[in-house]
């Protein structure tokens, strides 16, 4: 078995079309129905199954079949249009204020937990991140103000490993507890860091508690003992004591880097198909980044088996109906709109809904979604081909 990702169109979807079976197999009873609908729709992907469109350049009467996407959260593919449309929609509620890059970040310990345990750890993840910049915030002797911010959930490290943290786009200012007149942080200075990381880390760990003691944590193999209560308390007592990373970048420059920064964070999955280098019998070849390293020597490759790498990718589907993008404080609904007008209006700035953001600059014209591959000319639907069957999971597979 020999494959080149260079001229593949699926990259993942080669991948578990060649090894997904042997793999279901493999692991029948240990793979949840969401991951098992992740695969099957990332196989079937840009194929005859998914039904597709009959298209005919208006030009020079050329014909070719564009089939339909997965539309799957998690499939490489299918993102870009998603995140375009978001963005479009986000650029509204941009400021023409500093904004600033947060990454809260939980310890290997409590990772490996959270993999049985992904709904409640990420929502306590999600909680903890949005109180802590909440209370910082709102103490006179930093901010004094109420925050609008929005977080991004990621969890995945660059190797693929589980490693859940999220990120924070967050404006330099906020509305005065006192009198709601605009505040501004420091230039160049958002909030203590250091300060973030110990309120981090004593929310978190409080909200974990209380959700072991309401029964809702469950453990497997080697951390099942943490079951017991005692032991559970034994266990986080060196996690109470080690220092948590909370980031904080510098300054965004102005609205436009924003936008950009989003465009490559918000609707992210675990790999990109840019990413990946190799497909044969060695396993899966990719790029990733360690972090521990420094200057050009970050920048690696790794192999994987393709077992392994399938594993690593369905680590990161998350639970069903989980939002991994949130709104918080005044740029959360239903108040968004009003306090966004509400700023402006503070910051002396007209009312237009783009924050001195020209649209026509900083994000491209949709583009027509099919042009002839012989002469550039847009192309039209003459035939619609049904599917063969819905995405989702093999039948008789349960999880």
């Amino acid at each position: 078995m020999s494959r080149s990702l260079e001229v593949a169109d699926g990259r993942p979807a080669d991948i578990f079309r060649a090894r997904g079976d042997a793999w279901r197999e493999a692991q029948t009873g240990h793979l949840s129905l969401g991951q098992l609908k992740v695969m099957s729709a990332i196989e079937r992907c840009r194929r005859a199954e998914l039904g597709g469109h009959v298209l005919c350049c208006e030009h020079c009467a050329q014909q070719q079949i564009a089939y339909n996407s997965c539309r799957n959260r998690h499939c490489p593919k299918c993102q870009g249009s998603v995140a375009q449309r978001w963005l479009e929609a986000r650029q509204q509620d941009l400021l023409p204020v500093a904004y600033y890059h947060l990454v809260f970040t939980l310890p290997a310990p409590i990772s490996d937990i959270a993999y049985y345990n992904k709904t409640v750890i990420y929502h306590l993840l999600f909680r903890t991140a949005a109180r802590t910049l909440q209370l910082i915030a709102r103490d006179p002797k930093h901010l004094g103000a109420e925050l609008g911010f929005t977080l991004v959930l990621h969890t995945w490290g660059s190797a693929l490993t589980h490693h859940p943290h999220v990120h924070g786009i967050v404006p330099g200012g906020g509305f005065s507890t006192e009198d709601q007149g605009w505040v501004a942080c420091k230039p160049g200075f958002f909030l203590p860091v250091r300060v973030l990381s110990w309120l981090f880390r004593r929310l978190f760990l409080e909200a974990l508690a209380a959700a072991h003691a309401a029964g809702e944590l469950r453990f497997f193999g080697d951390h099942r003992h943490l079951a017991d209560p005692v032991a559970f308390t034994d266990w986080l007592k060196p996690i109470r004591r080690q220092e948590w990373v909370v980031y904080a970048k510098r300054p965004f420059a102005g609205p436009e880097a924003v936008l950009a920064y989003l465009s490559r964070y918000t609707h992210r999955v675990a790999i990109a198909n840019s990413r990946l280098l190799a497909f044969d019998d060695s396993g899966v070849t990719f790029k990733w980044k360690d972090y521990r390293a420094k200057g050009r020597t970050r920048h690696k490759t790794m192999t994987l088996e393709a077992d392994e790498f399938i594993r690593r990718f369905l680590i990161h589907v998350l639970p069903p109906g989980f939002h991994r993008i949130r709104h918080y404080g005044w740029m959360a609904n239903p108040p968004r709109v009003q306090k966004l007008a509400q700023a402006r209006e503070l910051l002396q700035v007209d009312d237009t809904g783009q924050a001195d953001v020209a649209p026509a600059e900083n994000m491209a014209a949709p583009a027509s979604p099919w042009v002839c591959p012989t002469c550039a000319t847009p192309m039209i639907v003459i035939g619609i081909l049904d599917p063969c069957h819905a995405a989702r999971a093999p039948p008789g597979v349960r999880a």
